[in-house]
């Protein structure tokens, strides 16, 4: 070998340099890689849309409060109003995926923040039940743009060894936003009860103008540029996103690949076999699925619909009500509580946004649901206490807030952000657009029943049944990841394809593919520029 040198016939395993410098010498030179600052401030411009959902389930919490008592609406009136909003969001990520797929992944994010303007507009000014459940439906398009394009975009945009902190930003801002409604509760509430609810949602529309500015400094994502055959701004694109000029390349190159364009073509505008609208996307996933596209769409479908149906909107909607069945009657009181919930949920979400590229989304998962479950069945034990006993029992609330705050902490370092993760990179390519949108449409329903059905569900089974149910649901969660879910962090989008297709065998697949990693950088002896020590044999 060249870094190897020959004395007296006898091959030594000693490396010698041609400058005389030791091995030593070259141990510095190995530095982790600084995280991209243009692809954070991307993936922060992106997933600002997410906080317009985060604020309507937040300020939606305490509004119910005053609306109810404006409007003299009952607990059926209450329910659909609080959760028909997930319901109106089927809309929005259902059209978002074309719409992606047909003006670009930038210009939609435009399109959420406009829509939900105006729904925050026509809330704010609602005079009747019926006038604000159109602003509901507006609002409901704008976020179900909103909830699939910012992680879908992200993911694009991200390099993969940061792929895990860039994409969890959805998630908090979605937590961020939540707290900023349950502020906004506790600002507004020493208003006129005709006039503060108004407040509460017609200030909503100001994220949504700061968004429509701010996404004007954003570039396109580089895989819908490819896909259009426009290779040259796809290149520039990459080389400001990526950690390195090689890294830019591989990239160009996986998606060249996967858009079906030939590696020596390197115009800077090509044709390319427009499959980009969504034409064939559903008969692939439905009619002639491959065990590979069967495996990513029940993973992609399956996280989103356990995220929800464990019961977390449940909690942070109906967090005034759960306080006040735990023994919390003052308004303030309760408004103060759900402010605390918020707190927790944005910090534990910034905490996990610094481990998914570190621990990885398996372990962060699975330790995050099973926390959930045991903090559900506790939760469900204290409720069930208090709603059996006649006096107050200062243990078993104290308990109950505590698992509350649990709950929402360890949804959110795990199962919270995951979930956007996991669904925005498992997609291949040519299916990204309409897989996440499918995913978001069952997130988004899921929520939708739980939200509209949280107060019968309690009244029909107790409050504590309900968190019981809520419990079972997590545990079966816990069982369907630790066996179908394999680990993506450090892939690239376009190496997701072969983590899939055995289901429960997607073990083996892992271990091929770390086998070939190393056999591609040590194939050859070497070990991309770093010296190889060892015996060698002389040709």
């Amino acid at each position: 070998m060249a870094s190897m040198g020959e004395q007296n016939g006898v091959v030594s395993t000693r490396p010698v340099m041609a400058d005389n410098r030791n091995f030593a010498d070259f141990e510095p030179a190995v530095k982790k890689p600084k995280r991209n600052k243009f692809a954070s401030a991307c993936a922060i411009l992106a997933s600002l849309t997410s906080i317009l959902l985060g604020y309507d389930i937040g300020v939606m919490s305490g509004a119910i409060i005053y609306i109810q008592e404006d409007l003299k609406i009952n607990d059926v009136q209450k329910e659909i109003l609080m959760g028909i909003l997930n319901v109106y969001s089927l809309v929005g990520s259902c059209a978002a995926g074309r719409t992606s797929d047909w003006v670009g992944r930038r210009y939609t994010i435009v399109l959420a923040g406009a829509i939900f303007f105006l729904g925050a507009l026509l809330m704010g000014f609602a005079t009747s039940y019926a006038f604000l459940m159109v602003g509901r439906f507006v609002a409901g398009i704008g976020v179900g743009y909103a909830l699939m394009i910012a992680p879908v975009y992200t993911a694009e945009v991200s390099p993969a060894s940061s792929r895990g902190f860039l994409t969890s930003f959805p998630e908090v801002f979605i937590n961020g936003g939540i707290l900023l409604g349950y502020v906004s509760n506790y600002a507004f509430s020493k208003l006129p009860t005709d006039l503060g609810w108004r407040f509460m949602l017609g200030i909503g529309a100001i994220p949504s103008v700061l968004l429509a500015v701010g996404v004007l400094a954003m570039p396109e994502s580089p895989r819908w540029l490819v896909m259009q055959g426009r290779l040259g701004e796809a290149k520039k694109v990459l080389d400001k996103t990526s950690e390195s000029i090689e890294e830019a390349q591989l990239r160009l190159s996986e998606i060249k690949e996967a858009a079906g364009i030939p590696q020596e073509c390197t115009d800077d505008v090509v044709k390319v076999q427009k499959r980009s609208h969504g034409e064939g996307v559903w008969k692939e996933f439905f009619l002639y699925p491959t065990p590979a596209v069967r495996h990513v769409l029940i993973c992609g479908i399956g996280i989103h619909f356990f995220q929800q149906a464990s019961g977390i909107d449940a909690v942070v909607l109906y967090s005034p009500t759960i306080f006040e069945k735990a023994g919390i009657t003052s308004s303030d009181g309760k408004l103060l509580a759900t402010v605390a919930v918020g707190f927790v949920k944005t910090i534990t979400i910034l905490i996990a946004t610094f481990l998914l590229d570190r621990i990885g989304r398996r372990p962060l998962l699975l330790s995050s649901i099973i926390g959930m479950v045991a903090s559900l069945t506790t939760l469900g034990f204290s409720l069930t206490i208090i709603d059996h006993s006649h006096e107050k029992i200062p243990w078993a609330i104290g308990l109950c807030i505590t698992m509350v705050l649990a709950y929402v902490a360890l949804f959110s370092i795990g199962m919270g952000p995951i979930t956007w993760v996991y669904s925005s990179e498992i997609f291949p390519l040519r299916l990204r657009a309409q897989g996440a949108s499918m995913g978001v449409a069952v997130n988004r329903v899921t929520s939708g029943v739980i939200s509209m059905t949280f107060i019968s569900l309690y009244k029909a089974i107790s409050i504590g049944g309900a968190f019981f149910l809520f419990a079972g649901i997590a545990t079966v969660a816990t069982l369907f990841f630790y066996m179908f879910y394999p680990e993506t962090q450090g892939k690239t989008l376009e190496e997701m394809e072969g983590l899939f297709g055995k289901f429960i065998g997607w073990r083996e697949e892992a271990k091929k593919l770390k086998m070939k990693k190393t056999t591609e950088v040590n194939g050859d002896g070497t070990t991309n520029g770093q010296i190889q020590l060892g015996n060698t044999t002389t040709k």
